[in-house]
């Protein structure tokens, strides 16, 4: 899988073209640096006990992974146009230098560095990732692109704006192409074709009758380009083989976040962490309740309970498997979906314990005092994100403005991943500090104190190790606007030595004020406050000098996938 190339005449006077950007002028790594490189993501093995899956899902998880690496050719196609073609030619490269780029190339699932702003790392190509990556003409710009929507019928402008359309100039025009035309045509192999069809015979193996419905839903959603109903039928599967797939998370497109990126997650339930962690579901409304917004803004009727769950990662595909790896997700984004069903809650424990162990173990040792290390806990990380994930589907989905219904997304534009971001972190914090203020420690301590401290001290070492990821990430963009107001707001103290520790008799009155502030721009749909909070959010001085002595630290983990190589082996 991890394969790449030396290209100076083919990318220089064909693929820049196509980018419409200069190519990159600053000195560029060299195997060594790359390697270097690649190392600030530990290597993490990922093995999974399947011996509990039917004969038939086992043969089902086969066709599965088989569908999900063709997720990863559209997904390549997705981020750049000339990706596909420079992939091929790093593939002929077999020196040291080009391993080393074909390593980090497969990694990032592209020519640019995720956790170095997005800085090319292989000669002729644009200096940094397209903002509006191949979802849009490189050349059109974001006024042109509005101009335009002003012009269309309501219909096609929904369209254009939809997650499943890609935009394309033709004749000087701007016009919305279906994602069931765009990456299904004879130049790219009939990609969402070939992958329909490998979901279909997954359906025809697995005896489970919720994944049967959804796998076959799914594959007609990509021939048809209307994932509505395949949304829900995946918000009601209920099975040991637990999959996700398809055209989700908007973070690539950096111009609008309208546009969908394609993912794919096969992974196997975990049952008994499942039931252990699914009561927090029952307590969002109440959470949403005692939200610290005017509570003109709470929504008094939740959609249904949303289902949480707790799998082991198999597989993980095109947007769910470049750069910084997901923990945990939180899905659909329809909003028509969530008013409906809620969304779905999956927390991959094992790639959380890989980054627990190779990332946040050591990030302490740095960013805690002390006599605060002891507190760092594993269950209060998982449970912080279960958190996070939770509080993704409270607070404002759908919003009034006058006369007008629309969602925060629509209304922050580009400003909403990292906005969200930082609301789910830092509104997950106010739904557990509710649950131990209402006597649920939620399995982090013996009493409410010893709880506070494992979940606070655990959140301060985790906010170092998204803050690593880069300001150029949607969490690490949220990331520092919640550090600076926690600092501000004496919850988070830096001690003489350069380390930090949790102030405990301000850290929940820090936390609910900033919560107060992110909701109110959601709800309020302010765009302007939203771009200003980002645009003055800078990274503390001593912040970055902590960062700085972290630099032998990974920063994240590059996950081999063992078990699906050991089930479906990929032909070379």
């Amino acid at each position: 899988m991890r394969r790449l190339v030396f290209l100076v005449l083919f990318l220089s006077s064909t693929v820049c073209a196509t980018a419409g950007k200069k190519p990159a002028a600053a000195k560029l790594p060299d195997a060594a640096e790359l390697n270097k490189m690649a190392s600030r993501l530990a290597p993490a093995e990922l093995r999974v006990d399947i011996s509990q899956l039917s004969a038939g899902d086992r043969k089902a998880l086969a066709k599965l992974i088989e569908a999900s690496r063709i997720v990863n050719d559209i997904f390549l196609e997705q981020l750049w146009s000339g990706n596909r073609a420079l992939y091929s030619k790093l593939k002929q490269d077999h020196s040291a230098l080009g391993r080393a780029r074909l390593r980090y190339f497969w990694i990032n699932k592209g020519p640019w560095s995720d956790l170095d702003d997005f800085k090319a790392f292989i000669p002729g190509v644009p200096e940094r990732k397209l903002p509006g990556a191949n979802f849009y003409p490189a050349d059109m710009t974001k006024q042109e692109f509005e101009n335009w929507l002003k012009s269309l019928p309501e219909k096609q402008r929904e369209e254009a704006q939809g997650f499943n359309g890609v935009i394309t100039r033709s004749n000087g025009s701007l016009a919305t192409v279906p994602y069931s035309k765009s990456y299904d045509s004879p130049g790219i192999n009939h990609d969402l074709s070939r992958a329909a069809a490998l979901l279909k015979e997954a359906a025809a193996l697995t005896e489970n009758a919720s994944l049967k419905k959804f796998l076959t839903s799914r594959a007609e959603s990509f021939l048809s380009n209307d994932y509505y109903q395949s949304d829900i039928d995946w918000m009601d599967l209920d099975s040991p083989l637990d999959v996700t797939i398809g055209p989700y998370e908007t973070y690539n497109d950096e111009l609008f976040g309208y546009k969908a990126a394609f993912e794919s997650y096969v992974n196997v339930r975990d049952d008994k962490e499942s039931a252990k962690l699914a009561f927090l579901s029952g307590h969002l409304q109440e959470i949403e309740n005692n939200l610290p917004e005017d509570p003109a803004y709470r929504n008094p009727k939740l959609g249904a309970a949303a289902p949480l769950r707790v799998v082991n990662e198999v597989f993980a595909a095109g947007d769910g498997d470049h750069g910084v790896k997901t923990a945990a997700y939180n899905l659909p984004n329809d909003d028509r979906v969530i008013a409906l069903k809620g969304s779905k809650r999956v927390m991959l424990k094992n790639v959380q314990e890989a980054k627990f162990k190779s990332i946040l173990v050591p990030i302490a040792k740095i960013a805690l005092a002390e006599k605060d290390q002891k507190d760092l806990d594993f269950s209060a990380f998982f449970t912080q994100i279960v958190a996070h994930e939770l509080t993704h589907g409270i607070g404002p989905h759908q919003i009034k403005l006058g006369n007008r219904e629309t969602n925060p997304r629509m209304e922050l534009k580009d400003t909403y991943a990292p906005i969200e971001e930082a609301k789910a972190d830092i509104t997950g914090l106010v739904a557990l500090q509710f649950l131990f203020d209402h006597g649920e420690l939620v399995g982090l301590g013996a009493n409410k104190e010893v709880a506070e401290h494992r979940l606070y001290s655990t959140f301060l070492a985790s906010a170092f190790r998204t803050l690593r990821f880069g300001t150029s990430d949607a969490h690490g963009k949220g990331m520092v606007v919640q550090f600076n107001a926690l600092l501000e707001g004496g919850g988070f103290v830096l001690n003489p030595d350069g380390s930090f520790h949790v102030d405990f008799s301000k850290i929940a009155q820090a936390v609910r004020d900033l919560d107060h502030e992110l909701l109110t721009v959601e709800a309020k749909g302010d765009y302007a406050a939203a771009k200003k909070m980002l645009d003055s959010a800078k990274l503390n001085p001593a912040v970055q000098k902590a960062i700085d002595r972290m630099s032998a630290i990974p920063t994240d983990i590059d996950p081999a996938f063992v078990t699906a190589e050991e089930i479906a082996p990929e032909k070379k």
